[in-house]
Formats: structure tokens, C-alpha cells, sequence
């Protein structure tokens, strides 16, 4: 939803916003000499742009593979022209890994296992990362980070889809295994917390840090960028409750064996980047409030 941008625009003073340019383009074209010429030189770029929705990705994969791995090619032909670029950052997904059992949380370098086309696609993408470091030398990091929220979430989402559920007393329906008892669970994070650490990474860049690469000679670092705790999506739903002051009517449904695609556990470890200095200070409790607030305020942005 491009009103997104307008309306964040509104709440930037003046000044502040003075500094931003929006150009608009559809990265599965090209970036031709005119959308070039008005974005000029640049020295940093972070593509965090994608399709992202697992449902979508399995009715409709060629779609995806257009939005995240041809856009991804063309912005990275952009960047590669760039004569000052000091860092592109490529925001991946936990989801390249697969479903992680209880007791495993992937590290950075760990084998892919993807299980729908949104990941697949996520993977490509990498993957073309990586070749450009190798093939042009570009300054490339990759992100992985996992289920990332915040305000004027996508009302399809979880959380944002939870809170309008609540808020109008309807059925939360919670995705479990097949006995409809045990619940999926994540690592959930908040868009502030995930500009925080991509902003420590650009530091980290601009201090000429050298990572460690011991990875059977792989250059291209990579992060993974993840909340402070893991919950399960029923603990999740009833926080979301507490904070909206109604009662929760939820049900367990068996999501992943009527429609594969759809994993139970996801898990990545975030030790690396806090071996380096970043973890998420504020509480998964405290963002869930914040958004809930924000949310039942601006209410227009639950509508589906």
C-alpha cells in the first residue's frame, strides 16, 4: 500500500522531510537513464523490497520470482555502476533454512531447505548476491531476519489480522501440527529494532571492520538479524488480548498437513551479531503494547 509512504511522510517535521526523495519504479523493469539520472549517485543501498507472502508465493510463484529475484537482478545491475557505493545490503529471510526442529536455531552459513516459492525466490536472490561479489567485487551484506512487525503492517499479517480479531470479538485461528496441540512458534521483531541493527552493520562497514569469512572461502557476510525471544503464536495471540483488554476466542488449526508450505518452527540464532555488539534492548511485551496502541488509533490501517 503506496499510501504508506504518505502517510509517514505526514508525521515527519518539516525539515526532515526536506531530505527524502521518492522515486517510484517497478524493479521488475529495468532501471533505465531517466529513473537513474533522478536518483544520482549513490552510496548506500538497502533492497528490502518483496513479495513476502507464503500463501500467494505457492498460488501464484512466477509472480514472485519476478518481484524477488529479476527485481533483485536489476537493482543490483544499478548498483554495480555505482562509482562510490560503500555497501548493499540485501534483506533475506529466515525462511532459506527450512523448518528448524525443537532445539535447532540456524547460524548464518547453514545449508538451505526451502519449502515454498517465497523462500525459494529469497534464496535465488542470495544466491545472485553472492555471484556479484564474487563476479564485480561489489560491497555486498546479506540479512536474514525473521518475522518482522510493526505499524501499518500488511492487515494480512499475523499480528495486525490478531489485534483487528480481537478488537471485534472473532475467532483467532492459531497454525499447529496435526494434533492441533502444539502450537508454531518464532522469532518475532520490530521494524525499529531492525533498522537499528541494519544501521549498526553500515557502522560496522564505515569503521572498516573485518568480519570473519572461515567459511570454505565465501566472502560475502552474512547476518541474522532476530528478536530477543521466541514465542509461540498462541502465547503471541493472548499478549495481543491482554493488550487490547478483550478476550481471546482462538482455534487450533492444522495448517501445514492440509497445505504444505507452511512451517511449524522456524529459528535462527542471533549470536553472531550480538558476539559484535547488537541485540534488541526492548522487550517483545513493550513492541507488542506500542503496536496494539498505535494500531487501535489509526484502526484504518486493519482494514483488509
Amino acid at each position: 500500500n503506496l499510501n504508506r509512504l504518505d502517510d509517514i511522510l505526514g508525521d515527519i517535521p518539516k525539515e526532515e522531510k526536506q531530505r527524502l526523495d521518492i522515486i517510484f519504479h517497478d524493479l521488475r523493469a529495468e532501471l533505465n537513464s531517466q529513473i537513474c539520472a533522478a536518483i544520482g549517485e549513490v552510496d548506500y543501498i538497502l533492497h528490502l523490497a518483496a513479495s513476502s507472502h507464503v500463501d500467494r508465493s505457492i498460488d501464484h510463484p512466477m509472480e514472485f520470482v519476478m518481484d524477488n529475484v529479476v527485481g533483485t537482478c536489476n537493482i543490483l545491475n544499478f548498483a554495480r555502476d555505482q562509482q562510490n557505493l560503500s555497501r548493499f545490503i540485501y534483506f533475506s529471510t529466515d525462511e532459506v533454512f527450512g523448518p528448524a526442529t525443537e532445539g535447532i536455531s540456524y547460524v548464518e552459513r547453514d545449508r538451505y531447505n526451502s519449502t515454498n516459492p517465497y523462500s525459494a525466490t529469497k534464496a535465488g536472490a542470495e544466491e545472485l548476491c553472492v555471484s556479484y561479489e564474487n563476479s564485480y567485487g561489489m560491497p555486498l551484506y546479506i540479512t536474514h531476519t525473521m518475522n518482522v512487525f510493526g505499524n501499518r503492517q500488511h492487515p494480512e499479517k499475523y499480528i495486525p489480522s490478531t489485534i483487528r480479531k480481537v478488537r471485534d470479538g472473532n475467532l483467532v485461528t492459531i497454525h499447529s501440527d496435526a494434533t492441533k496441540s502444539v502450537a508454531g512458534s518464532r522469532h518475532y521483531i520490530h521494524t525499529s529494532d531492525v533498522s537499528e541493527a541494519i544501521l549498526f552493520l553500515l557502522r560496522l562497514s564505515d569503521q572498516g571492520h573485518i568480519f570473519d569469512t572461515d567459511f570454505g572461502g565465501a566472502k560475502c557476510p552474512k547476518f541474522n538479524l532476530t528478536g530477543k525471544e521466541e514465542v509461540d503464536n498462541l502465547e503471541l495471540a493472548k499478549r495481543i488480548a491482554q493488550s487490547v483488554g478483550e478476550e481471546l476466542k482462538y482455534e487450533m488449526i492444522d495448517f501445514h498437513s492440509a497445505r504444505p508450505g507452511h512451517d511449524l518452527r522456524y529459528a535462527i540464532s542471533g549470536d553472531y551479531l550480538k558476539e559484535l555488539g547488537w541485540e534488541p534492548v526492548v522487550s517483545l511485551n513493550e513492541r507488542i503494547q506500542q503496536v496494539v496502541d498505535w494500531s487501535l488509533e489509526n484502526d484504518r490501517w486493519l482494514k483488509t
